[in-house]
């Protein structure tokens, strides 16, 4: 096969190629790019060719990508973005955003915390503007970044990384959820005791020791894990009908215990505060669409303190 030369190659087969990358399948990334699903095929056809590998093959869910094609992912995103952001200077803040994504990295606690408030500011300042929430952690959130996975990062830690820039947001802490039928005439705390015998449920994205055990080990106390998920969002279901209690982020307390009735309380065990901290890979000039989005989990997270300190009355 001769070599293939830019001039010759239609750059509209790069924006193909993502579609089905982050689509998993021919039919979903027609509909995303307003195309035929044969004019998509006929794309990945001409894609084959060019970089001389099947790219993607077919399962029984869809199409996953090649060793190749996870290789080229991070380039084309780049070079893609690149192409928006020569766009963006061009045009105002204001702009209809119809068709353009921003995904954001961040574990569900987050999510329940802030996601309704982010896409609440995100469609009044960025109308058209597709918002995608993706799960991370602080293991991984890094190299999900750098590697043009998603665009933003809200997390816990793991953003230090060389070619990533980083805003702090605020600090964590923690609080109790229980089903307030467990606890006896309204009580509004627990001790220390009487939260030691309860069966505790661990949210942990891997590791079975959490938080609460390194406190509790330094007072010489230990608790007993009856269940561990890796979803805060599993934890009403859990909790309800048990005597269980779980100790997690503040914000996510909060949230669950605002939606579902689960009682929030304090922590009768003292733990450190963490920072929270909004991530994105440090280039010089940034979409305006990302730069709307950083700026509506900016003000989403400076809406949520004072929502944590009104929900402790």
């Amino acid at each position: 096969m001769s070599r293939i030369d830019i001039v010759e190659m239609d750059l509209n087969l790069l924006k193909v190629f993502e579609a089905l990358y982050e689509e998993g399948g021919a039919g979903r990334a027609a509909i995303r790019l307003e195309l035929t699903q044969s004019a998509v095929s006929a794309a990945l056809r001409r894609l084959r060719e060019v970089y001389r590998d099947a790219l993607f093959t077919r399962t029984g869910r869809g199409l996953a990508p090649t060793a190749r094609a996870d290789e080229l992912k991070p380039l084309i995103t780049e070079a893609l973005d690149r192409c928006r952001q020569s766009l963006a200077i061009t045009v105002d803040d204001t702009s209809n955003y119809r068709g353009r994504s921003v995904s954001i990295g961040m574990s569900d606690d987050f999510e329940m915390a802030i996601g309704h408030q982010v896409m609440g500011t995100v469609a009044k300042n960025a109308p058209g503007l597709r918002l995608i929430f993706r799960q991370t952690h602080s293991h991984i959130v890094a190299d999900a970044l750098l590697n043009r996975q998603i665009d933003l990062a809200i997390a816990s830690g793991g953003l230090s990384s060389r070619g990533l820039s980083r805003q702090a947001l605020g600090e964590g802490e923690y609080a109790c959820l229980v089903d307030s039928a467990s606890l006896p005439d309204q009580q509004g705390e627990l001790t220390l005791d009487e939260y030691v015998a309860r069966p505790h449920i661990l949210v942990s994205s891997g590791g079975v020791v959490g938080i609460v055990d390194e406190g509790l080990a330094n007072i010489g106390r230990k608790r007993i894990v009856c269940a561990s998920t890796t979803h805060f969002a599993a934890l009403p279901y859990l909790l309800h009908g048990s005597d269980a209690i779980a100790t997690i982020p503040k914000h996510a307390a909060a949230a669950i215990s605002r939606m579902t009735g689960l009682c929030l309380l304090p922590s009768p065990l003292a733990l450190p505060n963490y920072p929270i901290e909004l991530g994105w890979r440090s280039i010089r000039t940034r979409e305006s669409a990302v730069l709307a989005v950083q700026q509506a989990v900016v003000e989403s997270f400076a809406m949520l303190g004072l929502a944590q300190r009104q929900s402790c009355e």
